[in-house]
């Protein structure tokens, strides 16, 4: 498939074609034009093919180039918890040493899988308004609140990546575009970038809107009401307001453990913490899971397992474990010869050498992918719950996920004494709790933190221009609005 220009004419084409035929990309294919527009004409003419248009949205956000790994191996590797092994410039070398340009593949691959999913998304949108009567009016609302979900969470992923943090100005800095209505041509492309804020603003327009219509409960593999909440709880920490943090928690989170939500989904906490991680699971901690088979796996090199798992496992070993003070490892709960911490069952040895096992499916690496997990709203909840003044709850909500992995685990006085020291204790929790899921980097530049430096890789202030990813070139070519 050609990138740049065709990517921009063609996104939209193929997003509305049945799921069946996603997986094509013949260059052939993609310039008959009369077959691209029989299929957008049909695309809602049953409720079956409406609903292949839903599917293709999911589809968009799990490609392996987004949300179905390549995204949270960026995240992850830009912090210091891992050190590049093999030196290859196609798994993440100029991301993890901060050497990235607008031409590097990862900057425009994940721009463009990013952009189709949310033109996906788009089209369902307008789709669904341009034909009323495809499918019953409350489905039509549902599709269109996962449709919302799904355009939320595309836009706040990716300007954790191409944008300055929230809190560096108060979201005054230039973001990307915010692209809302589904393209089928080149005739739009040339769009100037939002700001900052103007992102955040339409991302919580869609999550409050997506929250009033989706499903109280469903499979965690699709959007439901406690899914928008617990997105949500990222977004507003990513903004500092923590007491909004606390208010929409509050929504999933039960006042005293053993935490749980009453309603929707009754998400809690599994007992035992390898059992999120069996491969294809979807019980109670799961929120959001981006799902895998054999016939619609991540795609070559994109895969968690490959990038963090022992050879023996499966993995390629791309990166082990930064053992310095600064990395997670250091931590006595993974390393420490006496731990009993469930989570050091994640680590595993090749050559001395220590890398993360979480992720186990071998080839071709179908391990769900878990985007959002109860865990994390826990963890959120506390830090904002500190912030706001209630370090009881805070050390109750850090108990509970600590204490499902280490039950007899007891935090020092050191660790919780204070506000400041009870604030670090809860940002080390996460990093042992959500280890190479993606939330490392996040957790770095939301609070405008520098990136520590990690083997050969330097540390990087938050005024250095290689603190966030530049604009993909194919943008800059075809978009004269930049």
């Amino acid at each position: 498939m050609k990138k740049n220009n065709l990517n921009k004419i063609v996104i939209g084409s193929i997003a509305i074609l049945p799921l069946f035929m996603e997986m094509s990309c013949k260059k052939d294919f993609l310039d008959i034009t009369p077959k691209t527009q029989l299929a957008q004409a049909d695309a809602f003419a049953t409720p079956a093919r409406v609903e292949s248009q839903v599917n293709s949205v999911y589809n968009g956000l799990k490609s392996g180039q987004f949300l179905g790994g390549r995204y949270q191996i960026y995240m992850d590797i830009r912090g210091e918890e891992f050190i590049n092994n093999l030196s290859n410039g196609v798994t993440g070398l100029d991301t993890w040493r901060f050497n990235v340009n607008s031409n590097t593949n990862e900057v425009v691959n994940l721009w463009s899988a990013a952009y189709t999913a949310i033109n996906r998304a788009n089209l369902l949108i307008d789709g669904l308004v341009a034909n009323p009567n495809s499918v019953s009016a409350d489905l039509a609302k549902q599709y269109t609140a996962e449709a919302k979900f799904c355009r939320a969470l595309a836009y706040f992923e990716l300007i954790q990546l191409y944008a300055k943090p929230f809190l560096a100005d108060n979201g005054a800095s230039p973001a990307v575009p915010l692209r809302l209505k589904g393209e089928l041509t080149a005739e739009n492309n040339d769009l100037k970038r939002s700001t900052v804020a103007e992102i955040y603003t339409q991302i919580l327009k869609d999550l409050n809107e997506a929250e009033a219509d989706l499903p109280l409960t469903a499979i965690p593999t699709r959007a439901h009401r406690n899914a928008a909440i617990a997105l949500k709880t990222r977004v507003y920490l990513a903004q500092g307001n923590y007491a909004q943090v606390v208010t929409e928690a509050n929504k999933i989170v039960s006042a005293a453990a053993p935490f749980t939500a009453a309603t929707g989904n009754i998400n809690t906490l599994e007992a035992k913490i390898s059992a999120v991680f069996e491969g294809s699971y979807v019980g109670s901690e799961a929120i959001l899971s981006l799902p895998m088979t054999d016939l619609s796996a991540p795609g070559t090199q994109n895969q968690l397992a490959y990038y963090y798992n022992v050879a023996a496992g499966g993995g390629n070993e791309e990166y082990y474990f930064n053992t310095a003070a600064n990395g997670i490892y250091s931590n006595p709960a993974l390393s420490g010869a006496t731990s009993l911490d469930a989570r050091k069952g994640f680590v595993g040895i090749s050559k001395t050498k220590f890398f993360l096992t979480k992720f186990k499916k071998p080839s071709p690496y179908t391990d769900y992918v878990p985007v959002i997990r109860y865990a994390e709203v826990l963890l959120n909840l506390a830090e904002a719950s500190v912030r706001t003044g209630d370090v009881v709850r805070a050390t109750a909500l850090l108990n509970a996920v600590r204490h499902r992995s280490d039950p007899a685990y007891t935090f020092s006085a050191a660790e919780t004494s204070t506000p400041a020291t009870l604030l670090i204790t809860i940002s080390t929790e996460k990093r042992l709790e959500l280890l190479g899921e993606g939330f490392r980097s996040f957790d770095i530049t939301r609070l405008n933190l520098p990136f520590p430096a990690k083997g050969a890789a330097p540390a990087v202030e938050s005024t250095s221009p290689a603190y966030i990813w530049p604009i993909s070139s194919g943008e800059i070519q075809n978009n004269k609005s930049l």
